[in-house]
């Protein structure tokens, strides 16, 4: 009994540490996603297409995929079980509200863009 309650914890564990690891490597790539487009996006406003909102709120959406990066790091470098799950769920929710915020600013984007501008506006 005893070694089948340490194999599924060595389970659990390893099934946990999989998931920060994912975590980890996909924030840090969404936060060169956010500023990439952040980059994109200025240049459209540079020549005159478009003026939104949408660079400030990705700037926002790649700190929390930044906050969730670091979060999900300190978990794979957590001795602590209980710490490391506790901080992986913070990690996985932050995640999770980074990639709701990143489909409505893609909604906002293409919104901007594809709506003509009014006429004597700019």
């Amino acid at each position: 009994m005893e070694g089948e309650t340490n194999r599924d914890r060595d389970s659990n564990s390893h099934l946990e540490q999989d998931i920060c690891i994912h975590i980890f490597t996909v924030s840090s790539a969404m936060v060169g996603v956010c500023l990439t487009v952040i980059g994109l996006i200025r240049v459209v406003i540079t020549l005159g297409r478009a003026d939104t909102l949408a660079d400030d709120l990705l700037a926002g959406d790649a700190l929390l995929f930044l906050i969730s990066c670091l979060l999900s790091y300190w978990a794979l470098r957590s001795r602590s079980l209980r710490r490391m799950h506790r901080l992986e769920k913070i990690a996985d929710g932050i995640f999770i509200l980074a990639m709701i915020g990143m489909v409505i600013i893609c909604a906002l984007i293409t919104y901007t863009i594809s709506v003509p501008p009014r006429p004597g506006a700019g």
